[in-house]
């Protein structure tokens, strides 16, 4: 043992870096963000290092737990949706809404120029083939639709935004490694994508 060594420090190592807690979520959209997100390959082993999941659909958790950082995906088309927006929101110190169906709506919007109540009807009480007597469906475990999708934005404010649909996963990498060197992201010239 070095007698400058202190005891008990001999051989020690210094601790590992905190690692960030991450949530995601896909509300109202194609998924297609969270599948860009896996084209990351082998660089999730890198990734994982460096985060633990909370609520995903890679850990099935109901729930976000106190986290670090939150990527939504997907615009806001029922109450259930609002309702977990509100609870990643609450929950995630820093929320990122990710892709064009979570900054503007997307796809989903395009339903806003519809009125779905009558929409509904035409759909399950009025078609051919339906069986007798059937209806709008009614059970209470089914979210309440808005009359229009919202873009998170309008319910709860957003740190960060990453468009694209869907950001590439080089975007994704580039935007998720500034947050956990604690920088601000900043995209430039051939990561961000509008086609």
């Amino acid at each position: 043992m070095d007698p400058a060594e202190p005891p008990g420090v001999a051989g020690a190592t210094a601790p590992a870096p905190r690692r960030l807690r991450v949530a995601t979520v896909s509300l109202a959209g194609c998924f297609g963000c969270h599948m860009s997100m896996m084209d990351l390959d082998g660089r999730l082993f890198e990734l994982f290092e460096r985060i633990e999941l909370d609520r995903s659909p890679l850990t099935d958790l109901k729930h976000c737990g106190p986290c670090d950082v939150g990527l939504v995906e997907g615009g806001l088309c029922n109450a259930e949706n609002v309702h977990v927006l509100r609870e990643f929101r609450a929950r995630c110190r820093v929320l990122v809404a990710v892709g064009a169906c979570a900054i503007n709506g997307g796809l989903p919007a395009q339903r806003n120029s519809l009125d779905v109540g009558r929409l509904l009807v035409e759909v399950y009480g009025a078609r051919p083939g339906l069986a007798p007597g059937s209806g709008v469906p009614d059970d209470p475990e089914l979210p309440l639709p808005l009359a229009r999708v919202h873009p998170i934005h309008e319910v709860v404010h957003v740190d960060h935004f990453l468009p694209g649909c869907p950001p590439s996963a080089d975007a994704i990498w580039a935007f998720l490694g500034a947050l956990l060197d604690g920088r601000e992201p900043h995209l430039g010239h051939g990561l961000i994508r509008y086609d």
